[in-house]
C-alpha cells in the first residue's frame, strides 16, 4: 500500500528550510516547539534539560533539512523522532553513572513509551482524541461520550477503542535496526 504523500506545508517547509530561510524556521518554531519541548520534558522530567533539547533539536533541523525525506512520512513525526531520539541520549548520559544498566534501559523504556504514547495522542486525529479524553480526564463510559459528542454510541465505541488500539502501540519496542531513512543520520541522537 502506497504511503500517502505529505502535506504540500511539509514539502514547502524543507525547501524553505534547505534555502536557508530564517523565517521558515521560525515558522517551524511556532509549529513544533511545544510538541518538541512536551516530548522532551516527558522523557527527561527536567525543564532545563527540555529547553537544551529544544534547541538542540531546531539547530539541528537548520543545520540538516535535507535529512527530512518527505516520502518517510510527515515532519511532525520527523521532528518527534529527532526529539525522542535525543532526549533519551540525554537521559541516558544524565544516568550513565547511576544505577545499574538493567536499571538505566528500564528508565529509557519507561521514558520511550511515555514519548511516545504523548505523540499518539497528540498526532491522532480530532474525533479520536476528543472521545479519549471525555474517557480519561472526564470519566465518561462511551453511551455519555457519544451524548457528548453527538454522535452514535456504535461511532463513540468505535472511536474509543481505536484511540485505546492506538496508545497500546506506545509500549512497543522498535526492532533494532529499524529506524526509517530520512530521519536523522545514524548515530544522531545517541550518546556521543
Amino acid at each position: 500500500m502506497p504511503k500517502e504523500t505529505p502535506p504540500r506545508w511539509d514539502r514547502r517547509m524543507q525547501q524553505r528550510l534547505a534555502r536557508g530561510e530564517a523565517a521558515a524556521l521560525g515558522e517551524l518554531y511556532d509549529r513544533f516547539a511545544s510538541l518538541v519541548h512536551g516530548l522532551a520534558h516527558r522523557v527527561l522530567g527536567d525543564e532545563q534539560a527540555a529547553d537544551r533539547v529544544t534547541r538542540e533539536v531546531f539547530g539541528y533541523i537548520w543545520e540538516n533539512p535535507d535529512a527530512y525525506d518527505p516520502k518517510q512520512g510527515s515532519m511532525r513525526s520527523w521532528v518527534a523522532r529527532i526529539t525522542q531520539g535525543q532526549a533519551v541520549a540525554r537521559l541516558r548520559q544524565a544516568e550513565g553513572g547511576r544505577g545499574s544498566r538493567e536499571e538505566l534501559e528500564q528508565k529509557v523504556r519507561t521514558a520511550n513509551a511515555a514519548a511516545r504514547a504523548d505523540y499518539i495522542v497528540t498526532s491522532m486525529p480530532a474525533p479520536l482524541r476528543a472521545a479519549l479524553e471525555l474517557a480519561y480526564f472526564k470519566r465518561r463510559d462511551y453511551r455519555q461520550a457519544a451524548a457528548d459528542l453527538q454522535i452514535s454510541e456504535d461511532e463513540a465505541r468505535r472511536r474509543l477503542r481505536l484511540g485505546l488500539q492506538l496508545l497500546s502501540t506506545a509500549n512497543l519496542l522498535p526492532r533494532e535496526g529499524s529506524g526509517r531513512p530520512g530521519y536523522g543520520p545514524p548515530g544522531y541522537g545517541t550518546s556521543r
